[in-house]
């Protein structure tokens, strides 16, 4: 009936719209019908599907330039809301209702600015946050939580009853019970005091929703699993224990979950072995693991700790690949030509015993000659120089067919065991972290082919092309520095925009080119169709490797498992029902576990720098803004130098070459200047970071007296030639 209701209105030609004629139309005009239909109207009205005119017709909501959306609340008390990909309204502050940030409301267009659309809230229709992170204070008669998230400046009070032991200063989740007439709460959750260690870190991670410990019905599954292998299943796998096989990580990994073999083949051709732990042998489908799986989607890995997709017992034990154990994989074995073209593979259940477990270091310093490590290794020291070999083919492919190399440096930072921030250094990659790169894209390359071939259900990574408005952006950014995209920006290839990057590389704007191309990117996702990957220049793509720590491996493993190992080709309706739900879940988890370790990095790289105030760096100009500029230091830390800190003249933004222009002296600041900054302000609870311009002098200098009309008047030298009138020569303003 709904589906009717909204079938019929859509015809903009039908004029029979109050609810009497609407009842008749569906023919429920018996009481009970008739009470039933209305409910259902009034249900669709509250859902924001339709509305009334003030003449009481119905109507669906944009026929009558109403819209329903998401508000995405800014700091400074304004919204947006997306009703579309294409299209959004402002929201002014006094338009807000009773809205928050992330509720679904229905709005009303009021005006339009060019090319802009403003609206205000008509009413809220669903709320999309009920709980908040925040600490507790006392007020002059109850409780209340004074929230973190800045978007929300409200307090939420909470009575004696509802306390549940916290006490003043402790970080606290608290869930709203009601918003009218003020917002009360109850508090679930106990973080810990705001000075304990690592309260800090935990209080972003519940921010987000997440989940620390595992559920107990997890812990009693995970009892039943051993912490060696199950013999009985060796005889349905391929026996490779007796292969020359290492797992290369970092330092302090301990879910080694890929593992390599190398070997010349007679022909000439190498023979790549990815060996990848078999997750979905313990994780069955359903179980309380895998829910719990679904749920986390993701591993996080913040500065101090990892919150792990799986429990240590799989995660760090039976399904890691530990050196000289047993262990149970799925194995992509490729051969490769002298070209660097996968020519053959197989994938195959596998049991392999690594024989050395390598770290990056290590591998790295090997392969740059050093002696000693050489002799220590000394079995394994061809097969990392064949490595190397063969992923120098790889690269080589892969920036023939135009993959982009976004060249973006990543930092690092150092805490102390209380979790105080004491460096903030950059992640070095060296020959050996490559190699290992080259050959996971190269699994997940064979993989997604291998399926999209046997047109099965399965789940793909996939990354779109730039949208059309971005590419512009982007485009008209790099222009006044001397770069230009060639073609047309509705059909770019990945190879023009990586000409870009090849020809700023050695230049100062390079590390700013490389990130303004990666925020232009859209967003990477997981989908049921096998769109591509536009970074990579790739036609088939999926996640295989990392099954430990990402949802969408262990969904791939189970593909394999059903499909190619067992032939249950029976389940293809059902793999077809879930994958589009697990993919968009495990997209919507990677995405907030990267804002949750982007958070967690701002607040302690902004600890780290309360600590430096009034110290000088050297930087670029990262980004320009009407209100400023960001200078990136070589450790990534950026800063704003606000507008009101350029003192030595008034500046205006030139938003067509994209640099701030001194109105007096000519003076410009343009992307990837170089300039020295003095740190001003930082602060860990905004995540933010002041600088101010070293050297700058003031804006104002100091006051001549000059003689007008033999009276003595002040002036300054800000604009040449123009004096301050005294005041019995101005015109009185009329109030």
């Amino acid at each position: 009936m709904k589906e009717k209701i909204l079938e019929l209105l859509k015809d903009q030609t039908y004029t029979r719209r109050k609810i009497d004629e609407l009842a008749e139309y569906f023919h429920m005009t018996s009481t009970e019908n008739y009470v039933q239909f209305i409910k259902l109207l009034n249900s669709m009205e509250d859902e924001g599907l339709i509305i009334r005119s003030q003449y009481h017709d119905y109507y669906l909501i944009n026929q009558l330039q109403f819209y329903k959306g998401v508000i995405n609340l800014n700091k400074k008390g304004f919204a947006f809301v997306k009703v579309d990909e294409e299209r959004e309204f402002y929201i002014n502050e006094s338009n807000m209702k009773d809205a928050y940030n992330k509720d679904v409301v229905l709005i009303e267009k009021i005006r339009s600015h060019g090319s802009k659309e403003e609206a205000r809230v008509v009413r809220v229709l669903e709320r999309g946050q009920m709980r908040y992170v925040g600490e507790v204070k006392r007020g002059k008669r109850d409780f209340y939580v004074a929230v973190d998230d800045s978007k929300f400046n409200k307090q939420i009070f909470v009575d004696s009853a509802h306390m549940h032991g916290a006490v003043v200063g402790h970080k606290v989740v608290v869930e709203i019970k009601t918003f009218k007439p003020q917002i009360k709460g109850n508090i679930i959750k106990i973080i810990g005091h705001r000075n304990d260690p690592g309260v800090d870190i935990l209080s972003i991670v519940h921010a987000h929703d997440v989940d620390i410990e595992f559920p107990e019905d997890v812990y009693k599954q995970i009892d039943d699993i051993s912490d060696e292998i199950d013999p009985s299943d060796i005889k349905n796998r391929v026996d490779l224990r007796n292969e020359l096989i290492v797992t290369i990580d970092g330092d302090d990994a301990k879910d080694l979950d890929d593992a390599i073999s190398l070997k010349k083949l007679a022909n000439g051709n190498y023979q790549l072995g990815v060996h990848i732990a078999d997750v979905s042998y313990y994780v069955t489908e359903g179980s309380p693991l895998d829910k719990e799986a679904v749920k986390r989607g993701t591993s996080i890995y913040l500065v101090d700790r990892v919150i792990p997709m799986l429990p240590h017992k799989l995660s760090n034990g039976i399904c890691s690949l530990n050196p000289h154990t047993d262990r149970y994989t799925i194995s992509c074995i490729m051969e490769v030509d002298k070209n660097g073209e996968v020519i053959n593979h197989d994938i195959i259940p596998s049991v392999i015993h690594s024989s050395y477990r390598m770290t990056y270091h290590n591998v790295n310093a090997i392969l740059d000659g050093d002696m000693p490590l050489q002799r220590q290794y000394e079995e394994v020291v061809p097969l990392f120089f064949l490595m190397q070999e063969l992923a120098d083919l790889f690269m080589q492919k892969k920036a023939e067919r135009g993959a982009i190399n976004f060249d973006v440096n990543e930092a690092k930072v150092l805490v102390d065991d209380k979790g105080k921030p004491t460096d903030v250094v950059l992640r070095t990659r060296g020959a050996s972290d490559k190699i290992i790169e080259e050959f996971m894209l190269k699994a997940n390359e064979t993989v997604a082919q291998h399926f999209k071939w046997m047109d099965l259900p399965f789940i793909y990574r996939v990354h779109e092309q730039p949208k059309l408005k971005k590419l512009q952006q982007f485009a008209t950014i790099v222009k006044p520095l001397g770069y230009t995209i060639k073609g047309s920006l509705e059909h770019i290839y990945p190879n023009e925009l990586n000409h870009i990057i090849e020809a700023s590389i050695g230049t100062e704007e390079h590390t700013v080119i490389s990130t303004l191309l990666l925020r232009c990117m859209q967003k990477a996702r997981y989908d049921r169709q096998c769109l591509g990957h536009f970074g990579l220049a790739d036609e088939y793509y999926t996640h295989f490797t990392s099954p430990i720590r990402r949802y969408p491996d262990l969904l791939v493993h189970r593909c394999i498992r059903t499909f190619l190992f067992e032939h249950q080709l029976d389940e293809t309706a059902h793999f077809e029902e879930v994958i589009p739900y697990l993919a968009e879940q495990s997209s919507f988890r990677e995405r907030e576990s990267i804002d949750i370790e982007r958070e967690v990095d701002d607040m302690k790289m902004a600890e780290y720098m309360e600590g430096h105030i009034g110290e000088e760096f050297e930087g670029v100009i990262s980004s320009i803004t009407q209100f400023g500029f960001f200078v990136e230091l070589p450790n990534t830390i950026d800063g704003l130098v606000h507008m009101t800190e350029l003192t030595d003249d008034f500046y205006h933004y030139d938003d067509k070459n994209i640099m701030l222009v001194g109105e007096r002296t000519g003076k410009t600041f343009k992307l990837s200047d170089k300039v020295k900054v003095k740190v001003i302000g930082a602060s860990k609870k905004e995540r933010t970071v002041d600088f101010e311009i070293v050297g700058m002098k003031p804006r104002l200098k100091k006051s001549k007296i000059v003689h007008l009309n033999d009276k003595k008047v002040k002036t300054n030298r800000k604009k040449k030639g123009k004096i301050n009138k005294p005041r019995s020569f101005a015109r009185k303003k009329k109030r």
